[in-house]
């Protein structure tokens, strides 16, 4: 029985390329995933990151949205402490007028940049700090339903266009704050597996025990994001995964920062036995392997989080390589490509 797969993309830029590549590659990678049955493609935001060229997910949706037909194409997220709550309302409504029935809108409380980054994005801290989630998140809601109370000063305020809804909300999070907050409001819920594997079952499990239904979501739907890998075979994979190893671990390791390395360019690359740790201990959040290994670390970690769909982040330095790891992994998961029709 097939499971349902998506796609979450950062767009990541690579040795030797360039950022319109690396979105041009973001877009034939949807085409791909739009054809072989995948359910959604999520883009990231990110800022101050040479590396990314996802910085700025709603005009990606559009692009990536008009080019498929099938996919729900959304934001894995929207950073929404870097926004005014009216204009993400209005953005997201546009696009969903655009292509109805197909827009996720998925909410992240973390700035996805350095403070200072942050700061230049909104000009003030208050509005940058995580506490205040809760308030905008609440403000993005009632500029989509045109609810606020009587006594608000934005009481006369609204998103157009009005005759639009906003698309499902989801909130995006690596801890139990945002799975009691996505129970609480009920809103979808999707947990960054790659960012704290350890908490993932106890936050997806606290999410369902604790969901209260809603007009969108009258069942807890909870999405498990993680990083995968999938060659032919193990020594393929490892090898393909040293890119995105050696990407999260100069964050660490206080690196410049830079476009994805090649994994030539990550083994000619001289560490210390410290930062052989650090690289292991980074390497050990990504799942690698061929089909049967993906499969054994996968099958398990799914039971456990009662997952209703697994999304798949695969950086590769290797674009082709890239779409072939996602095709063995619909292979894997029994997923139908989907029967598109040419437009004309």
């Amino acid at each position: 029985m097939a499971f349902p797969l998506s796609i979450l993309d950062v767009s990541p830029i690579v040795s030797g390329s360039n950022s319109s590549q690396a979105l041009r590659n973001s877009i034939d990678l949807a085409r791909f995933a739009d054809a072989r049955g995948y359910t959604r493609y999520w883009l990231a935001e990110h800022h101050n990151s040479p590396g990314i060229a996802s910085t700025t997910p709603d005009i990606m949706i559009g692009q990536i949205a008009r080019e498929t037909q099938h996919l729900r194409v959304g934001s894995g997220g929207v950073m929404l402490p870097n926004h005014a709550p009216l204009k993400v309302a209005e953005s997201f409504k546009l696009l969903e007028a655009l292509y109805p029935d197909r827009i996720d809108l998925g909410i992240g409380r973390a700035p996805g940049t350095d403070m200072r980054t942050a700061l230049a994005l909104r000009r003030s801290e208050q509005a940058s700090g995580a506490d205040n989630f809760p308030q905008a998140l609440a403000e993005l809601q009632a500029f989509a339903a045109g609810d606020f109370p009587a006594y608000h000063a934005f009481r006369s305020v609204r998103a157009y266009p009005q005759d639009v809804k906003l698309p499902p909300i989801w909130l995006l999070g690596s801890s139990g704050f945002s799975s009691q907050l996505a129970a609480a409001m009920g809103t979808g819920f999707s947990f960054a597996h790659h960012i704290n594997g350890a908490a993932a079952v106890q936050a997806m499990t606290m999410y369902r025990e604790r969901f209260t239904p809603s007009e969108e979501f009258p069942r807890p739907h909870a999405i498990l994001a993680a990083s995968v890998i999938c060659a032919d075979t193990d020594e393929e994979a490892e090898d393909l995964a040293l890119s995105v190893t050696f990407a999260f671990f100069s964050l660490y390791a206080g690196l410049t920062p830079g476009p994805m390395k090649s994994p030539d360019e990550v083994k000619a690359y001289r560490m210390n036995d410290e930062e052989r740790r650090v690289f292991q201990s980074v390497r050990e959040r990504h799942i690698v392997g061929s089909p049967k290994t993906v499969q054994a670390r996968l099958a398990p970690l799914i039971e456990q989080t009662q997952a209703d769909e697994l999304m798949i982040l695969t950086m590769i330095h290797n674009h082709e390589a890239r779409r072939q790891s996602y095709n063995r992994l619909a292979t894997l998961f029994a997923v139908e490509p989907m029967v598109v029709q040419t437009v004309i």
